[in-house]
């Protein structure tokens, strides 16, 4: 006899296990499936892991500017080791309090592989090996994505890696070349420059984070720089190739090609859904461009099939998932919830400094056509910046003609907690009046929010 549910959500990442929560708070018999961690990939090889490797490489710039705080103290070490494991086993915890979650809500976990027999039935192939089949009037499909390859950029998991793999490496290697300088290779390099590794950046744009305002990718640019990263920007073109006890990358520059030797190879250039081996045809769920395809409500092709997170399309950021997982819950339970923004979905990046960003870059408005105003408050200006030591970067902002929000850019230490206001105002279509009516807390980081604002409209108050 097969297990029948309300809802059967197919992958435990952000999107899933908060689309399962969300489905069993409405009242909805649920079960979910996952061949490997509950938390996904973000939990386990991700989202957290990463930024505890951050946290790592950080304090390593902290200690060696705690001489002018007058705190005399001498770095003796670097242990990567204790870094990666640290990393770990924070992933392996908080994975299982998502474990607590699902039985919190009496969601069924089933440890497996889901492939569809049809729109409502799945065959799952247990971790034990056994069989079962699971059917439900509602399935949501939450199972990911992975790496992207081009013809000369394969992984092969020892020297040529993804950022999966570079997760595990506990020693690390002397020299390390980097593709792509998107949020995956730049957290990356910040992390094994700060523990001695010397890294060289490759990258098709002509900045680093290339879909970020060319504000930022200047500034971040700058101070790459001063860590001693090295940087190749606007390449024609470029392939890695293992040759077992080191690799090398043959880039093409102004027609010319030159080849770099590294101990490893990272190619970090970007990733696509993971739509094979599901059965997605017998589901009548159809894709394009390498996700499935669905509408504002996240329902695919197939009435009752709901796809979301990055197999459903961009932008692949966990807490887009998670939003969304509600959005289809919500939708399949019979509720009218709003249709997702995807222009206020903030992007963030966790190198230092931080960079995070919300709405339009300048370029895309002058692409296309639209008149705004520009506000910048550089955190040199501010105090609490300048005694707690985090005088880097800025805030950012372009202000329509009716003083609506269009874009907000953040570049600094604490950018990444900073953006939330914005993404706020845009989601309640503030206008400037009113961050100009908001009072906010001095002495703090947070008041050149409003200060950026009044920037843009000529009224200044601390520049």
């Amino acid at each position: 006899m097969a297990k029948t549910f309300d809802v059967v959500v197919l992958g435990a990442g952000p999107g899933g296990y908060v689309a399962a929560i969300r489905a069993a708070q409405l009242g909805k018999k649920v079960a979910i499936i996952e061949a490997d961690k509950l938390g996904g990939v973000c939990l386990n090889r991700g989202c957290i892991p990463t930024k505890a490797l951050l946290k790592s490489a950080h304090s390593v710039h902290e200690v060696a500017d705690l001489k002018g705080l007058g705190i005399n103290v001498d770095l003796k070490g670097l242990d990567a080791t204790v870094a990666v494991k640290r990393a770990n086993d924070i992933a392996e915890n908080m994975s299982k309090g998502i474990a607590f979650l699902m039985k919190k809500n009496k969601i069924e976990v089933i440890n497996g592989k889901g492939v569809f027999k049809s729109a409502k039935v799945l065959d799952v192939t247990l971790t034990d090996g056994k069989k079962e089949e699971v059917s439900a009037t509602n399935i949501i499909i939450a199972t990911g994505a992975h790496y992207r390859t081009f013809p000369g950029l394969e992984h092969d998991g020892k020297r040529l890696i993804g950022a999966w793999e570079a997760l595990k490496i506990e020693k690390l290697p002397k020299s390390i070349g980097i593709i792509g300088a998107g949020a995956i290779g730049m957290e990356f390099a910040y992390f094994w420059n700060a523990f001695g590794v010397d890294v060289h950046i490759f990258e098709m744009q002509k900045n680093l984070l290339p879909i970020e305002d060319t504000d930022c990718s200047k500034e971040v640019e700058k101070a790459y720089k001063k860590y001693g990263i090295k940087m190749n920007l606007g390449i024609e073109g470029v392939t890695a190739k293992n040759n077992g006890k080191d690799v090398t990358f043959t880039v093409t520059e102004a027609g010319k090609k030159t080849e770099y030797t590294f101990e490893m190879g990272l190619i970090a250039v970007g990733m696509t859904g993971n739509i094979e081996g599901f059965g997605l045809d017998k589901a009548g769920v159809q894709t394009e461009k390498g996700f499935i395809k669905v509408t504002d409500m996240y329902e695919t092709t197939q009435k009752g099939v709901y796809a979301i997170g990055d197999v459903a399309g961009p932008p692949l950021l966990a807490h887009a998932a998670s939003h969304e997982g509600v959005t289809a819950a919500e939708h399949l339970a019979g509720l009218h919830p709003h249709a997702i923004d995807k222009m206020n979905i903030a992007g963030c990046t966790y190198c230092q400094p931080q960079v995070a960003s919300v709405g339009y870059t300048e370029r895309a408005l002058k692409e296309k056509g639209i008149e705004y105003k520009v506000g910048k408050a550089p955190f040199m200006a501010n105090g609490k910046a300048i005694a707690s030591n985090e005088k880097e970067g800025f805030i950012k902002v372009l202000t329509g003609k009716h003083g609506e929000l269009l874009g907000a850019h953040i570049v600094g230490t604490q950018a990444t907690e900073l953006i939330h206001e914005y993404v706020l105002f845009r989601t309640m279509e503030g206008i400037d009046e009113e961050i100009f009516a908001t009072i906010h807390p001095h002495p703090t980081l947070g008041e050149f929010l409003g200060e950026a604002v009044l920037a843009a409209k000529g009224r200044a108050l601390n520049l």
